[in-house]
């Protein structure tokens, strides 16, 4: 499997808390309810660990605004 990379484009998040539903192990607010990858601070630098690529795949679907943005090498 390829690497993944994540973060959130920001100014799209509507604050839902779905991507935290699904992958709260990646996906944190913000003190104004903003989501971030937590992983590296929503730098897009780091993989997806292999362990939570299914969790990262199912909170990449359900964001209503795309705001999860996936690459497949760093941002």
């Amino acid at each position: 499997m390829s690497e993944i990379y994540t973060k959130v484009a920001q100014e799209k998040c509507i604050a839902c808390g779905l991507c935290q539903i699904k992958a709260p192990a990646i996906f944190d607010y913000t003190e104004v309810g903003i989501a971030f990858n937590q992983l590296d601070q929503n730098q897009g630098s780091q993989t997806i660990p292999t362990n939570l690529t299914d969790e990262f795949k199912a909170a990449y679907l359900i964001c209503p605004t795309h705001a999860i943005l996936r690459a497949s090498k760093p941002f």
